[in-house]
């Protein structure tokens, strides 16, 4: 099991800028790669980017293509998500993940989440 706990998160306004981090901790060694999603009200569960630890993959939903860029220091197992531009709709609470070696991109492992809110 790999327990995640996410931070950073807080009250901008657009266009500005925030960068949210996931400290991993457990049995990280069985986690192929790290994921971030995000919920807003009412809405479903949404991808935002991925990346595996050894960074060679990286994936971004299309509404943060460009604006947001996620990264892994494997020294401290921490991802990061760094969010510029910012958009009214980017505000939700957001959630990192971790997969598994035994089924990448499959999240099973996830943190307890962390608000972000966007003003217009």
């Amino acid at each position: 099991q790999v327990q995640l706990v996410e931070s950073g998160g807080g009250s901008v306004q657009a266009g500005g800028s925030l960068r949210l981090s996931c400290a991993a901790s457990g049995r990280t060694f069985i986690s192929y790669g790290m994921g971030w999603f995000r919920q807003a009200p009412g809405m479903e569960r949404e991808f935002v980017a991925a990346l595996n630890w050894s960074g060679g993959k990286s994936y971004y939903g299309d509404s943060v293509k460009v604006r947001f860029t996620i990264s892994i220091d494997n020294a401290k197992n921490t991802v990061y998500l760094q969010m510029t531009s910012l958009k009214h709709e980017d505000t939700a609470v957001y959630y990192c993940a971790a997969d598994s070696k035994e089924s990448p991109w499959n999240f099973g492992s996830w943190g307890q989440g962390t608000q972000v809110t966007v003003s217009s």
